[in-house]
């Protein structure tokens, strides 16, 4: 009996095909005329306050920090032990945004196995109410923004250490760059310090290894050049660089990665990963 209505069943369907085959490619017409209605792109408006936001912040001895510049996500590292495997730190205080501390973590894992493995975190964040103790005015410094360190070796010198020497020749890998290198001080105005390491982030940091650019010129780089575009790690990327007076409106992915970034001076660096 079971047989006699599954053999009817598949014949009634057979011979509904044609009549509900217009009805099925209707709907799937719809699904896709639907699908197709969520653009590639929207605008969003970015307001002034955004210049003085984000991981490309220039601040130097002409460039003043901003307090809209402090990063959401700093942490305290000793507070975050999977966050401090590989390295040491010299005091329990000591404060870092975690984007950063996850890309440092993962490059002295690297080392690490390059047998390269006596570093130490100094210092990080800093708070203006803190202050630092640096070589430029309080408002000035770097280690406001969460995103600088200032790294050492538990064994010597850092310009005399492997772990000095692995930094400089790999850090662009995971975002970072020596930021006051020893042949751009007429242009950071700052001595050589071969412990201060900035995060960047990738695609950046990459572009300014390849081009030995300083963070100065890298930020002229960008705003003469307006759109630069390349590959990273299998990936393509696009940079934008918009001025921006009061407010703009700016094309952004839809459902795409992009990071935007204020330049602390007069603009916006946008970057989409494709």
């Amino acid at each position: 009996m079971k047989k006699r209505f599954l053999l009817l069943g598949i014949l009634l369907l057979l011979l509904s095909y044609p009549y509900l085959r217009p009805l099925v490619e209707d709907v799937w017409q719809e699904k896709e005329a639907n699908a197709a209605v969520v653009p590639k792109y929207q605008t969003i408006r970015v307001e002034q306050d955004q210049i003085y936001q984000g991981d490309l912040l220039l601040v130097s001895k002409y460039d003043a920090f901003h307090s809209e510049g402090v990063p959401s996500d700093v942490i305290n590292l000793s507070s975050h032990n999977y966050l401090v495997e590989g390295y040491r730190l010299q005091d329990n205080s000591i404060e870092l945004s975690e984007k950063a501390a996850e890309a440092f973590n993962e490059m002295v894992k690297t080392a690490s196995s390059d047998n390269v493995k006596h570093f130490m975190i100094k210092s990080g964040y800093q708070g203006l109410e803190k202050g630092h103790n640096d070589t430029l005015p309080d408002c000035f410094s770097e280690h406001h923004l969460g995103t600088a360190l200032d790294v050492a070796s538990t064994q010597m010198k850092m310009d005399q250490a492997p772990e000095g020497k692995w930094l400089q020749e790999n850090a662009w890998k995971y975002g970072f760059i020596l930021r006051y290198p020893k042949e751009k001080v007429t242009i950071t105005g700052i001595p050589y310090n071969p412990g201060h390491y900035r995060f960047v982030g990738l695609p950046h940091s990459a572009i300014m290894q390849e081009r030995q650019l300083s963070l100065e010129e890298y930020v002229n780089y960008l705003r003469e050049a307006k759109e630069v575009s390349g590959t990273i790690n299998g990936g393509d990327y696009k940079i934008y660089y918009y001025p921006v007076a009061t407010s703009i409106m700016v094309q952004v992915p839809t459902n795409g990665k992009y990071v935007l970034s204020g330049d602390n001076q007069e603009g916006v660096i946008l970057t989409e990963f494709l």
